[in-house]
Formats: C-alpha cells, sequence, structure tokens
C-alpha cells in the first residue's frame, strides 16, 4: 500500500469512529424510542464534530506521521487534537444549533473519539511489529545485566532506530529478578544459561552491559558467551566510559582484553604529580607503543615541557598531532633523533636539561636481532648507554628504562641486550646523583610486532593463523596498564632498582588464537585453520620475569615489585663495552659468542610439536 493509499484509509476511519462515537452516544443518553426526536440533532451535530475533529486532526499532523513507530510523542498529539476537536464541536454546536446538545453526548463522544482514534493508531504500529516478526528478520538479543546499565540500553533499542532488533531477554545473576518482566521484557537466567538460551532463543547478539562489576566477571562471561556463536558486544568499565550518559553508541566489540580479567590500576596520583608536574621530561622512542602511551599518559599531569624524541618522522608526528589537539596549552617540543648518535644525545642535554627521562627507544623483534645482533648492540646497548650517561652528565633527576621479562635468563640477542642495558643502567647509579631504574615487563596486546596484530591481518586473509608452539606461553598486559604501572614505578626510584610488573597469570598463545579467531566470528579449525610453525630463534616456551639469585622485594603498590640483580662495577662494564664495539662488524656468531661472555644466553630447547 502507497503512502497516499494508507492516509485515504486512515482519514475515512476516523470519519467512521467520529460518526460511530456520536451515535453510540446518543443511543446511551436516549434508549429505544426517545431518541426518535433526537435524530435531527444527531446528524446535525455528526456535521459538525465531523469538520472541526476532521480539520483539528489535520492541523495536528496525524495524517503525516509513521504510525508504525508511534511512542508517547504521538498520544500527546492525539490527545491534543482530540481536545481541540472537541471543544471546537461544543462551540459550534452551541452557536448554530437551535436546541443545546448534552452535555454528556458531548463528553462521552470526545472520550470514545480519543480511545478509538489513538487505538487505531497504535493497533497500527502492533500489527506492523507482528508482520516483521513474523518474517524473523529481527536480530536476537539477549542484555547481560538487568541493572541500571541495561535497561537504559534496552529502553534505547526499542525505539524506531533499532525496529530490526528484537530483545528476547536479560541475563542476570540476581535469583529474585527471574521471571519478572522489564519494559515488557523477561529475565530469563543467569550468566550460566547463556550457552542453553542462545541455543533455545537462536539469539544473534549478546551485549553485556555491567560496566561496574569487575573485570574477573567479565571475563568468566565473555568465556561463557563466546562458545555460542553470537555476536559479542559491550559497554566499556565506568572508569572507561568518558563523561556522558550509558548509551548504545557507547557499544564496542569484546576484545581479547576483555578477556584477561584483570582489573584497573589504582595509581598514586599525588607521588606520580611530585616528579612529573612542572617538569622537563623527555621520552626516547616517543613515537612507538610503549612511547607514545608514555606520552598521552604524562601529559595531563602538566609537565613544563614534553619533549617526544624518536627516529621516524611519521610516528613522532602522529603522536605530536594527537597530544596537540588534547593538550593545547601543552608545550611539546618534537626531537627527531637517533640514540645511537652521541654527539646528538649531548646536544639535545644540554639545551633542554631533562628532569625526567623515560628510555622506551629499543629493537624488540627477537627473530631479527637473532639475525642482526650489531644493530641489536648498538640501540639497546649504546643507545642505553648514551641516553644514560647524558642524563648523568646534565643532571637528570630520574631516569627510567623501559626493559624486559626476555632480559631474564635470556635465550636471545635481544633479551641478553637489554639485560646489559639493565646492568649498565644499575652501575651507573652508584656512581650519579640521577636516580637510575629499569622496569621490566612481559608482552604488550596490540603494539606493532606482537602477536595480536599478525593475528588479526591473517584471519582478515582468511586464514591459516600461525602458532610457533601449542605449549608456548607468555605474560600479557593492556599498554595502557603497563604504561601506568611504568610511570608509578619512576616515584618509588631511589636508584639501581629493576622493577617488575605483576603481569598476572602467562596465557597460551594457541588460546590466544582461537579466542581472537572467536571473537571476529569464526569457529577455529572449521573457519580459520591454525598451523604450528615451531620455535623460532632465540625464543623460548615459557617467560620468566625474575631470575634465580634475584630477591624480590615489595612496594607501596600491590603491582610492582623490586628485583635487586647483582651490580657488575662500571669500570668492567666499560671494558666489556669495549670489546663490543671490537667486534660488531664480525658475523652474527662471533657477536653472538661475545654478548654470551657478557650475559651467558641459555639455549632454547627444542620441543617437538605433537
Amino acid at each position: 500500500m502507497t503512502a497516499k493509499s494508507r492516509v485515504i484509509l486512515l482519514f475515512f476511519i476516523d470519519l467512521a469512529i467520529i460518526w460511530f462515537s456520536i451515535v453510540t452516544s446518543y443511543l446511551f443518553r436516549y434508549p429505544n424510542h426517545a431518541l426518535q426526536e433526537y435524530v435531527v440533532q444527531m446528524l446535525q451535530f455528526g456535521l459538525i464534530a465531523t469538520f472541526a475533529f476532521g480539520g483539528s486532526l489535520i492541523y495536528f499532523g496525524l495524517y503525516r506521521r509513521m504510525w508504525q513507530y508511534a511512542s508517547i510523542g504521538e498520544i500527546i498529539s492525539v490527545s491534543k487534537a482530540i481536545v481541540v476537536g472537541s471543544l471546537f464541536s461544543f462551540a459550534l454546536a452551541y452557536l448554530i444549533l437551535p436546541d443545546r446538545v448534552p452535555l454528556a453526548i458531548e463528553v462521552r463522544s470526545m472520550e470514545t473519539i480519543l480511545l478509538l482514534v489513538g487505538g487505531v493508531r497504535f493497533l497500527w504500529r502492533v500489527l506492523h511489529n507482528d508482520r516483521i516478526n513474523y518474517k524473523d528478520t529481527k536480530t536476537h538479543t539477549l542484555i547481560v545485566g538487568a541493572g541500571d546499565c541495561g535497561i537504559l540500553i534496552a529502553r534505547e533499542m526499542m525505539g524506531p532506530s533499532f525496529a530490526h532488533t528484537k530483545l528476547v531477554g536479560f541475563i542476570d545473576d540476581n535469583a529474585n529478578k527471574y521471571h519478572m518482566y522489564i519494559m515488557g521484557v523477561p529475565v530469563i537466567g543467569n550468566r550460566y544459561a547463556i550457552p542453553a538460551i542462545v541455543k533455545e532463543r537462536e539469539i544473534h547478539e549478546i551485549i553485556i552491559a555491567m560496566p561496574s562489576v569487575s573485570r574477573t566477571e567479565i571475563s568468566e562471561i565473555i568465556n561463557l558467551a563466546k562458545k555460542t556463536g553470537a555476536k559479542l558486544k559491550i559497554i566499556p568499565a565506568l572508569n572507561d566510559l568518558i563523561a556522558g550518559k550509558i548509551s548504545v553508541k557507547k557499544l564496542r566489540d569484546v576484545s581479547v582484553e576483555d578477556l584477561l580479567g584483570r582489573e584497573p590500576i589504582v595509581a598514586d596520583l599525588n607521588s606520580i604529580l611530585g616528579y612529573v608536574h612542572h617538569k622537563t621530561v623527555l621520552v626516547t622512542g616517543a613515537g612507538g607503543s610503549i612511547g607514545s602511551e608514555l606520552c598521552r599518559q604524562i601529559a595531563p599531569f602538566g609537565p613544563d615541557k614534553l619533549m617526544l624524541l624518536g627516529h621516524g618522522e611519521n610516528s613522532i608526528y602522529t603522536i605530536e598531532m594527537e597530544l596537540r589537539k588534547s593538550f593545547p596549552e601543552l608545550n611539546i617540543v618534537t626531537v627527531i633523533a637517533d640514540v645511537q648518535d652521541r654527539s646528538r644525545m649531548m646536544d639535545i642535554f644540554s639545551g633542554h636539561r631533562p628532569h625526567v627521562v623515560f628510555h622506551a627507544a629499543a629493537h624488540k623483534h627477537v627473530p631479527l636481532m637473532e639475525r642482526n645482533p650489531s644493530e641489536a648492540i648498538k640501540n639497546n646497548v649504546f643507545g642505553t648507554k648514551n641516553v644514560a650517561d647524558c642524563a648523568d652528565k646534565y643532571g637528570a633527576e630520574r631516569f627510567v628504562m623501559i626493559s624486559s621479562d626476555k632480559a631474564v635468563n635470556p635465550t636471545s640477542v635481544m633479551g641478553a641486550t637489554k639485560r646489559i642495558a639493565e646492568m649498565y643502567v644499575q652501575s651507573l647509579h652508584t656512581t650519579s646523583q640521577t636516580k637510575f631504574s629499569a622496569v621490566r615487563f612481559g608482552n604488550v596486546l596490540g603494539s606493532r610486532g606482537s602477536v595480536i596484530p599478525a593475528f588479526k591481518q591473517q584471519i582478515a586473509a582468511g586464514g591459516p593463523v600461525t602458532v610457533t608452539h601449542p605449549e608456548m606461553v607468555r605474560y600479557f598486559m593492556t599498554i595502557p596498564e603497563a604504561v601506568q604501572l611504568v610511570i608509578q614505578s619512576g616515584s618509588f626510584a631511589k636508584g639501581g632498582e629493576v622493577f617488575i610488573l605483576d603481569m598476572g597469570e602467562p596465557v597460551k598463545i594457541l588460546t590466544l588464537a582461537e579466542d581472537l579467531i572467536t571473537l571476529s566470528g569464526y569457529e577455529p579449525y572449521k573457519d580459520i585453520d591454525i598451523h604450528f610453525s615451531g620455535i623460532r630463534e632465540g625464543e623460548k616456551l615459557y617467560e620468566e620475569l625474575l631470575t634465580d639469585e634475584e630477591n624480590l622485594g615489595s612496594t607501596d603498590h600491590g603491582r610492582i615489585f623490586i628485583g635487586r640483580p647483582n651490580v657488575i662495577s662500571l669500570n668492567q662494564l666499560e671494558l666489556e663495552f669495549k670489546r663490543l664495539e671490537r667486534v660488531l662488524a664480525e658475523e652474527p656468531e662471533v657477536i653472538r659468542e661475545i654478548i654470551n661472555q657478557i650475559v651467558p644466553m641459555q639455549p632454547v630447547a627444542q620441543v617437538a610439536i605433537s
């Protein structure tokens, strides 16, 4: 039926309602033979009412609305139109008709017209929705969480913008809510019923609307829901929600980070302010994953100057533009330089005299550094030495080096060079006024070169996803989480510490790959296959955060610990560095042998893939 045909049909239905209302009002008022005396008046009043109500309905736009999406606004418009039409008809009848129309007839006819005109329009909406439901083309949606957030999401999804979404029910662990209805939607079970409900009700989409519950609980719910094949959406945690009301627009896809189940970090803001606020802060490697996040998190603490130092001009420009937009008043200085260039580092430090240095510049790719050990030495060892020496010479208050769990019992050139850099930073503290420290942590999710971007690319290409070994495990953190703890660690530094971050429980890389495939809407081994490539050069099955001889101490933060590795004298390290310099032009095997003499590299156990 065309729009014009629907308007004509609705107009004639309204005319029939007006006449029906008036006739029935007279019948109630004058039963049986008494009605014969008022037939003429009834017809006259009917004509007046037709003119008055018809004009009012047109004036209030009741024939220009899409009644399949009728809501409270339409109820108000219908009410206004009927009230105005009634007053108009009463006035005309009083002025034109010789005999007064009884008030009871006028009131009853108005009530009947209001009920039927409004009822017909909302019946139109019901029939429209039933027709869509009958076709079963809607997205069947389940909301986990029948609290305030879930109800707000449900209310919004009942609006006209979500005509093709059908809310099947709520999931809630509160047994008192079972079998209750919220806005006509039932609460149909707890979290453990999700798999059965999805199968029974043919659920297409699950929305997790519990922003105030713990990350551990969210992780458990996701693990139950991800096996169902339904698309998963989530409202971010309350501390991640930027100011503004909760709405469907805030929904995002569930990510691998949500599966880690880690609780938000509580930082001691005063201690961070104490060493960053009104200070000149230098971040090396500022264009990288860790370096750029350091800049984002340092900026709100109000440093006098934030220096972004990096070798890659494009990445430095990107983070500079982001910071200038977010912090227009911040004094940002960008420096394109290589930490391997000692004289350039001296010029930068003598010109700007940074108070705090976060050294994040490093080569991190294990197999590449295994094949290019000279580059690992130049960047990770000599680059760190250059920046640390400048911090010492020009009176920096604090120097925080970003290290790695691969520095513990290293099996790779990358890990060994990171350990040598740690050793130098520790030794330099013994002769310096600068508080030197290093922070050691595991893999960060989403960083350049990490497994997550690689897996996503492989999934987007249709697979297979490549995992080195089915038993390989790693510690993981999100980038913001790791950086927040790094900045907090800097406040605890007295000098010479190697801070170790609580990485939580280790995660199987195979499990990570399977989860990512599932969250991408595919079934592992069926839609996307997983292949095992074998352990690469320098890799271990298991990472460690502490060597056997390192004593672990606590700090005022429950997720930051202090490792105290043995300190080697600065003179001895200087001699070792000269040895490294002499062999930079040699073959990789020769370079690795010299590195191994400084920091013994553990042989990699070749584990068969079953």
